[in-house]
């Protein structure tokens, strides 16, 4: 024998703010790089093919604008001034 559907009230969630990564980027993301790895060229081909890439603070993104349009990622320099410190050749900003 069938047991009867009940109906139940919605579920009601408070409002809350959805922030997505296609949004307005707040800042420009150093490119993390292996060794002998051009940066440009990574950025093109992820911006090309749509394919996530990852900064050096974590930060993982479809380029999809101008990162000299926005201020570079303060964790992001951070790093790369670490980096600049241990590794000879490095230059005083990163290669785009």
């Amino acid at each position: 024998m069938a047991m009867p559907l009940k109906t139940r009230p919605a579920e009601v969630r408070p409002d809350t703010e959805e922030v997505t990564e296609t949004g307005e980027p707040i800042v420009a993301h150093i490119v993390k790089t292996k060794p002998g790895e051009n940066a440009a060229a990574k950025v093109l081909e992820a911006r090309i093919n749509g394919t996530p890439i990852e900064a050096l603070c974590g930060h993982v993104w479809v380029p999809s604008r101008d990162p000299k349009q926005v201020p570079m990622c303060g964790k992001c320099k951070e790093i790369y001034e670490m980096y600049r410190v241990f590794n000879d050749g490095l230059g005083d900003t990163p290669n785009e």
